[in-house]
């Protein structure tokens, strides 16, 4: 094993990890969160646009995001420019919510998110509309079948996806080669 994957100083194993974000005030939220779990030179936090990523082209082995397609304006655009930084044989990974494939837990699954999230969202935060359209916007996302189609059509190849908890998210994976 090379020796810069037994330092134990680097939690990464010699790994760096970009993290991107339109928000800043998100990246300050998770910057000290990082810090606070022993993450220190190996992240970079960035302020930029998942429709226009600040990045050369062919940059990272691997490109992920978690919950965050389901909010970007341009998907298609969004998805091509992971292809467009990921080098040659790079995966593509992606957590997002998704369609629910089984009737009684899509039933079960409205309820909560119809009636108890916006509530929530009113008593803790003092705020029904904005959690009212978050749950009616995850709503509109894309099946997972036309999820893959898109990143198929985004120039990946060998794009998987695997449901969990009965399609309420899921995990797309697509390599560029």
């Amino acid at each position: 094993i090379a020796k810069e994957y037994q330092n134990e100083e680097d939690s990464l194993g010699g790994s760096h990890v970009m993290v991107c974000d339109i928000n800043k005030k998100m990246l300050k939220v998770g910057k000290p969160k990082a810090l606070a779990q022993g993450y220190r030179a190996e992240l970079t936090w960035v302020l930029g646009d998942d429709e226009e990523l600040p990045f050369d082209d062919d940059k990272f082995d691997i490109y992920t995001i978690a919950f965050g397609m389901w909010n970007v304006t341009h998907i298609d655009q969004a998805l091509q420019e992971a292809h467009r930084v990921l080098k040659p044989g790079g995966r593509f990974l992606c957590l997002e919510v998704s369609q629910v494939n089984n009737p009684l837990i899509s039933r079960l699954y409205d309820l909560y998110s119809f009636q108890v999230i916006p509530v929530l969202g009113e008593v803790i935060a003092g705020d029904w509309k904005s959690y009212q359209y978050l749950v009616e916007s995850i709503r509109r996302f894309l099946s997972q079948e036309e999820f893959k189609e898109m990143i198929e059509d985004a120039g990946f190849h060998k794009v998987t996806y695997e449901s969990l908890t009965s399609g309420i998210v899921a995990i797309h994976s697509a390599f560029k080669l």
